[in-house]
Order: C-alpha cells, then sequence, then structure tokens
C-alpha cells in the first residue's frame, strides 16, 4: 500500500473503548502508545480485535513539536523523540525524528524551527491529535 503519509507506525492494539459513535484505539509501540479516534463502523469493518497488528498513519503536518514535554493540553499523544536530521526549505523544515526504531517526520515553518533552535541530537516530544491518525490493520 502507498499513501502520501509520511509516517507509518507499527504495533498492536492495547485497547479499544468504545462509545455511542466513536471508539477510542490505543496501538501499543513498544515502550510507546498512541491513542487513535474512530468511527464504531470502522473498527467493525477493520475487523479490529485486541492484540490485533495495525499500524497508524499520520501526515508530517499534523506533528506539533516542542522543547519541554507540554502540560495540560488536550492532545492525546505526546511521544519524546530524538531529532535525526533538519532539512529546511524556503519556507518549511523537515524534522525528522527516531522513536526507538522508528522514523517520524514534521513539516514546521522556518519560522518555528528557527524559534525552537532545532538541530539534530535534540530531544523534542512529537504532539499529535487523536482524530489525527488513521489506523489501518495487517
Amino acid at each position: 500500500m502507498l499513501t502520501s503519509a509520511r509516517n507509518t507506525l507499527y504495533g498492536t492494539v492495547d485497547s479499544v473503548v468504545t462509545g455511542a459513535v466513536n471508539s477510542e484505539l490505543v496501538l501499543s509501540l513498544g515502550n510507546e502508545k498512541i491513542v487513535a479516534t474512530l468511527t464504531n463502523e470502522s473498527v467493525k469493518h477493520l475487523e479490529i480485535a485486541i492484540g490485533s497488528s495495525a499500524y497508524a498513519l499520520i501526515k508530517s503536518s499534523s506533528i506539533i513539536l516542542a522543547k519541554t514535554k507540554p502540560l495540560r493540553i488536550s492532545a492525546r499523544n505526546v511521544l519524546p523523540a530524538t531529532v535525526s536530521d533538519v532539512i529546511k526549505g524556503a519556507v518549511n523544515s523537515e524534522i525528522k525524528m527516531t522513536i526507538g526504531n522508528t522514523t517520524l517526520t514534521s513539516i514546521i515553518t522556518n519560522e518555528s524551527c528557527e524559534e525552537l533552535m532545532m538541530k539534530k541530537g535534540d530531544d523534542v516530544y512529537a504532539i499529535f491529535k487523536a482524530s489525527s491518525v488513521i489506523i489501518g490493520m495487517l
């Protein structure tokens, strides 16, 4: 499967909590976990079960970066990462990070990149909403 999403994270379904319309899925990536919201229809259609192998797709433009761990925010996903590369473009910068053995990419403005003084080796937090995660099954 080919997609335009820069980030594909593989893991195991840890839990599914079903609500009236949506479900909350927790995907275990080893030491880290991510939260996704899906419609109940999607959970049924994908035949999602605890322990199943799955993957999460996250667009690079949906990932916000912070140098310090944010407190009291609404985004459900806050993952510690290490910057492995900074590629500056005309308007935006591509920030590549590692989380364990996984590479994660974020696109931020050059202004944000400069304000955060982003450089290779920096410890950062990758932040994204549960609604920004698309789940696929293996």
